[in-house]
């Protein structure tokens, strides 16, 4: 039950945090960085460089998308107001929407707060999830298959623009392989929190004698690059190989052989994509995550050193995990990177690890 003591409590709570988020969003310098942009989106020879213009764009989409979440924080915070001033001109108002409006602004300053701690050079860039099984077979397989349950329910829950470029499904149960690519601001930096061997334990619903059984399930995640001109792909370096689309899909993806898959023979990386009925839009697609690979790569060898999305490729097994979920004998998911843990393990795989996430980019910040 809301009353008006607590409910008076969180605002002001929340009034200070708009003050300490304000002083260093900068809404004033994005306005005219986004003016700016604006303004060179006019020049007759803007689209003559294409890699140049969707790098604009992109700027141009992330910093009004900043904006525009922050008015409406605004917009939360003046609606809380006139609530209050209703109550003291001793009008009865309904503390539980008064409570669900201060819900509301606090989660979405909880968000900004956090993004703060993305300040990667690839943080805000859209993003390609793989999820592959561990050694186990069927029950590998089946916990990939959660997991990309969860990372959807996740991205839905962040309102994030998903396709899923590449879903393999087991023989019995599960997949094999799950690509999906994530479109919106921040994907990369929020989903590369994730990278690494996730471990379940559970009474197997494959095990006739319901014995517990541990399985590891690995997760990959890359910046996707607009800007690939300076990547050149030799087409006598590629094998592309044309198969059926597995699994439920339309009629056309089922009868033809649609799906693409294309190895870089000199780097070894693979990429597929099956989601489309056209094999010629699949290939565009699978191109495009080879090319964000390959320019990925490339950055990392001029670095010179191994990034976060190497370092994670470890054995997926024991004492390599980033994180436990235990369904059996008690429930647990704890993350053994920073520490956090919760036991309500139904609601993280309904898509709810903002808490991880955060956790871990506080922790990372402060090393």
């Amino acid at each position: 039950m809301n009353t008006i003591e607590q409910i008076t409590d969180n605002y002001q709570a929340l009034q200070k945090k708009q003050t300490e988020i304000s002083s260093y969003m900068q809404l004033h310098e994005k306005q005219e960085r986004i003016d700016e942009l604006r303004d060179a989106t006019q020049s007759p020879d803007f689209w003559q460089d294409p890699n140049k213009a969707q790098l604009v764009t992109r700027e141009i989409s992330i910093l009004e998308f900043e904006l525009e979440r922050w008015q409406k924080v605004q917009t939360l915070i003046d609606d809380i107001e006139l609530y209050f001033m209703m109550k003291s001109e001793g009008e009865n108002i309904n503390l539980n929407e008064l409570a669900a409006i201060c819900s509301q602004a606090e989660d979405l300053m909880t968000t900004i707060e956090t993004e703060k701690l993305l300040s990667g050079e690839d943080d805000n860039r859209n993003a390609i999830l793989v999820i592959h099984p561990g050694a186990g077979g069927t029950e590998s397989q089946d916990w990939a298959n959660m997991l990309f349950r969860l990372y959807s329910r996740w991205l839905e829950r962040k309102g994030y623009d998903y396709t899923v470029v590449n879903y393999q499904p087991g023989e019995e149960a599960g997949i094999k392989e799950a690509v999906i690519e994530v479109i919106g601001p921040y994907a990369y930096g929020y989903l590369s929190t994730e990278i690494g061997v996730h471990r379940l334990v559970r009474i197997s619903p494959f095990d006739a004698n319901a014995r517990r059984h541990t399985s590891f399930a690995s997760v990959f995640v890359y910046p996707v690059f607009e800007e690939l001109g300076d990547i050149e792909i030799n087409t006598n370096d590629l094998r592309i190989d044309t198969y059926r689309a597995s699994g439920a899909g339309g009629q056309h993806v089922n009868k033809t052989d649609s799906a693409v898959r294309i190895t870089h023979l000199p780097t070894g990386i693979v990429v597929s994509c099956q989601n489309e009925r056209s094999q010629h839009k699949n290939k565009d697609t699978a191109m495009k995550l080879l090319a964000s690979r390959l320019h990925q790569k490339q950055l990392e060898e001029e670095r010179a050193k191994r990034d976060a999305i190497n370092s994670t490729k470890k054995e997926i097994a024991w004492g390599s995990q980033i994180r436990s979920y235990v369904f059996q004998p008690y429930t647990l998911v704890k993350d053994t990177r920073t520490g956090y843990e919760t036991g309500n393990i139904q609601a993280v795989m309904d898509g709810d690890i903002d808490g991880f996430i955060k956790s871990f980019l506080a922790k990372r910040q402060s090393l």
